[in-house]
């Protein structure tokens, strides 16, 4: 039996959020921008910088406190738009 998963109470003061990118000394700045105007109270001492082990991509993680679906889809759409971004999990 095929059961639907469980719908996502908001608000969630802790909904994680990962950007796969190209390796760019700018892009934490520029990705911090964009995700304060989707969570004003957003902490940028939640950002987590990993390095691929070439150097030339990297994995943001960050933690956000998602009001609802339109938020993070607009955060989403939002950071897709960076041409460095390769993925939005």
């Amino acid at each position: 039996q095929v059961t639907d998963a469980p719908k996502l109470e908001f608000p969630q003061p802790h909904y994680p959020i990962r950007v796969i990118a190209d390796h760019h000394e700018q892009l934490r700045d520029q990705v911090v921008e964009v995700v304060k105007r989707h969570d004003p109270e957003f902490s940028e001492e939640t950002v987590e910088l990993v390095h691929s082990r070439q150097g030339a991509y990297c994995s943001l993680r960050m933690v956000i406190c998602a009001t609802g679906e339109p938020q993070l889809q607009a955060l989403h759409n939002e950071l897709r738009l960076n041409p460095l971004v390769k993925m939005v999990l």
